[in-house]
């Protein structure tokens, strides 16, 4: 073979460019049989050639050998065949999508616990419902020429200025915060589920919370123990834990 050939063969290989190629021809490695007889130690002698590399190099030649070695392994007993208890009543395929459907599965015993919900009349509960109406049609407040320069951020700022198109209303615009995107004056600051939200720092907090309309959230400096003791107070009194500890 000429030395274009071989080094053709070796660029061939991952990892190993042209540049490399010709470095590992010129130090005496002529053919593919010579190169995957190397040494770590004779390829990190090269110059240009790191450990890593020729490591790699090394890698390739082993990942070859070991799949020539490998034969397909020849079937010489049949499948067994597994004995079926004709006692047993075979379920048909409407039971066994119900049991999907319900979610039973064997070896499981944990229960789903249905969350505590507040004792809300029907205007409450109309009013919670209108709130989330609006808040499905509320857009997203953007601040003036957010998009034009980096250091403007997103965050709603009121525009101001005599020549502020966005202050005059005018069209192709963000939207402004306005009035009409309020929810009703009641629901405002209350959970999503319709709770009241009181903030609880120890076992004796929970005491003073109406388990009809108020939750329990605690606060981010308490620890794990007093979490754990507020959590077991609340379990208790039947008062609901917004960011219960799983």
């Amino acid at each position: 073979m000429t030395r274009e050939d071989v080094i053709k063969e070796f660029s061939s290989l991952k990892g190993v460019g042209k540049a490399k190629a010709e470095l590992l021809y010129d130090s005496g490695f002529t053919s593919m049989a010579k190169l995957k007889k190397a040494t770590l130690s004779e390829l990190v002698a090269i110059k240009g050639i790191t450990e890593k590399s020729a490591q790699d190099l090394l890698d390739q030649f082993k990942v070859k050998k070991d799949a020539t070695k490998k034969e397909p392994e020849k079937i010489t007993s049949k499948p067994t065949q597994k004995k079926v208890d004709k006692s047993i009543p075979k379920k048909k395929p409407e039971e066994t999508r119900k049991e999907e459907e319900v979610g039973i599965v064997e070896g499981d015993e944990k229960e789903y616990k249905v969350k505590k919900k507040p004792e809300l009349n029907d205007e409450m509960k109309k009013k919670l419902q209108i709130r989330k109406q609006v808040k499905k049609r509320t857009p997203e407040f953007l601040r003036e020429e957010w998009f034009r320069y980096k250091k403007i951020p997103k965050n709603w700022r009121r525009p101001d200025g005599i020549t502020s198109k966005m202050r005059i209303n005018l069209k192709y615009r963000p939207s402004k915060v306005r009035v009409g995107f309020r929810g009703p004056r009641e629901t405002r600051d209350l959970h999503p589920s319709g709770f009241e939200e009181v903030f609880v720092y120890n076992a004796l907090d929970i005491e003073n919370i109406n388990p009809k309309t108020q939750a329990a959230r605690i606060g981010a400096s308490v620890g794990t123990k007093k979490r754990l003791e507020i959590e077991k107070k609340a379990d208790e009194l039947n008062i609901r834990v917004l960011n219960r500890s799983q």
